[in-house]
């Protein structure tokens, strides 16, 4: 008997110290067993306490007073599989006739409490099926990211979304976006996290920094271009647009439209072009969007209108040439002047971090989601890097970047420098790299963009 006291304590001394020091053990140990007993015995009491339950068919009630019988029960939602993961459950549930997914939407900060479980997302797999992803722990208090699979090009992973899941920033499906926050909210390792992620990817990385460099000089062993300044930003922003239009010179000359073309050669991007006139990918990272915007005099002002039309006008026609845009900025509002908010609105994508006031929210999230805006102001100060990310569609989730160093990203933009391409109108703002990035080190030939 004595012994099976201490086998117990012993198993709730480990039970503690892993829940203290790695959650993710804890859960995987002791955690899903608990969680799913719980929800098994209290699911249909759960449900019906939430409201998401339905009244019994009309025949069944006809049923039971024909035949003297007790009226039967409100019907809950049927269990269609509950599937273990490393951070939670995922509960799929099948709907009611009657019942929508919004109601567990609504429903997700009730059912997390009656399940004691850290925190649920509910979202429609399909009509009439609802599947809920229950986060066992705070997944975002130590982010810790899982095995890295081949990412494909112009898709990165940047962050772990609270419900478990891999953040992705995907530029094929979201071209341009748009990355606000106040100062030391994480803005800039998200953005390191990100030009890491590119780095190893046969990508055109040109950036413009106003910040004289600070944030993006380290890194330029990966650039293609770089500005650190408004009046050199003028100049790429210019010769980039002149790229821009020789690109779609080339996918005009290669749409080849006749009768005896098949439809899947017939291009508009260049995507479907064939992989040896294919031109590389480039990802325009600007950092600090107020300091292009603002002026002070008219000098000033000729030189913003030239930044600000060069900037929408790649945010209009970018995408089909292989240019994407990644705004950086701790606000971006109308008061930057003429032509800004037309900029926002080709910012599909939407990151906030911390932020100062409701209306730096809005200016990201106030034509979206208005719960957005809310989770935007929210944000604790003690957690930099935590952030709301959403898009034009009006989904949003909270997503915690892990903490990239400098010297990471330094790191993996010097051992990728080989990839930086060359792109002739952008050659006049290839940055000078330092020599201690080349001594010692024989790097592969350069890859170049295809000369057409």
């Amino acid at each position: 008997m004595d012994a099976l006291w201490i086998t117990l304590l012993v198993v709730l001394a480990l039970a503690l110290v892993l829940r203290w020091r790695s959650p993710t053990w804890y859960w995987m140990t002791f955690g899903i067993t608990f969680a799913t007993i719980r929800i098994l015995t209290r699911y249909r009491a759960v449900m019906d306490a939430c409201g998401l339950t339905v009244p019994p068919a009309r025949w069944r009630l006809a049923l039971a007073r024909a035949t003297n019988r007790p009226a039967p029960e409100d019907r809950s939602p049927r269990i269609l599989r509950l599937r273990p993961t490393a951070t939670g459950l995922v509960l799929r549930l099948k709907l009611r006739p009657g019942q929508d997914a919004f109601d567990f939407t609504a429903a997700s900060d009730r059912l997390r409490h009656s399940f004691a479980l850290h925190n649920i997302v509910a979202r429609e797999i399909r009509s009439g099926v609802v599947e809920l992803r229950m986060t066992g722990y705070d997944v975002l208090k130590r982010v810790r990211m899982p095995a890295a699979a081949p990412s494909e090009v112009l898709r990165v992973p940047v962050a772990l979304r609270e419900d478990g899941e891999v953040h992705h920033r995907d530029y094929r499906q979201v071209p341009h976006a748009l990355n606000i926050g106040a100062t030391q909210s994480g803005k800039s390792v998200y953005q390191r996290t990100l030009v890491a992620g590119l780095a190893s990817q046969n990508v055109a990385l040109v950036g413009i920094d106003c910040k004289n460099g600070v944030e993006l000089f380290p890194l330029a062993a990966r650039f293609t271009a770089l500005a650190d300044n408004p009046d050199d930003a003028v100049g790429l922003l210019a010769a980039l647009v002149t790229y821009m239009g020789r690109t779609y010179e080339l996918i005009r000359a290669e749409q080849r439209i006749s009768v005896v073309v098949p439809d899947a050669e017939i291009t508009a991007d260049i995507w479907d072009l064939p992989a040896h006139l294919r031109p590389v990918p480039v990802v325009l990272l600007v950092d600090e969007i107020a300091e292009l915007a603002l002026a002070a005099s008219k000098s000033e002002e000729a030189r913003r209108d030239q930044i600000v039309t060069h900037l929408v006008r790649l945010g209009q026609l970018g995408r089909a040439a292989g240019i994407y845009l990644e705004v950086c900025g701790q606000r971006f509002g109308s008061e930057l002047g003429k032509g800004i908010t037309m900029l926002r609105a080709q910012l599909t994508g939407r990151t906030a971090h911390r932020v100062n006031d409701e209306t730096s929210a809005n200016m990201a999230f106030g034509d979206i989601s208005p719960d957005a805006v809310l989770a935007a102001v929210q944000i604790d100060k003690d957690r930099p890097g935590t952030a709301v990310a959403g898009d034009s569609s009006g989904g949003w989730s909270r997503i915690r970047a892990p903490h990239t160093t400098l010297r990471q990203a330094v790191d993996a933009c010097n051992a990728h420098a080989y990839r930086t391409p060359s792109i002739p109108e952008l050659a006049p703002f290839r940055p000078e790299l330092p020599a201690r990035v080349l001594i010692g080190k024989v790097q592969p030939k350069a890859a170049q963009a295809p000369a057409f």
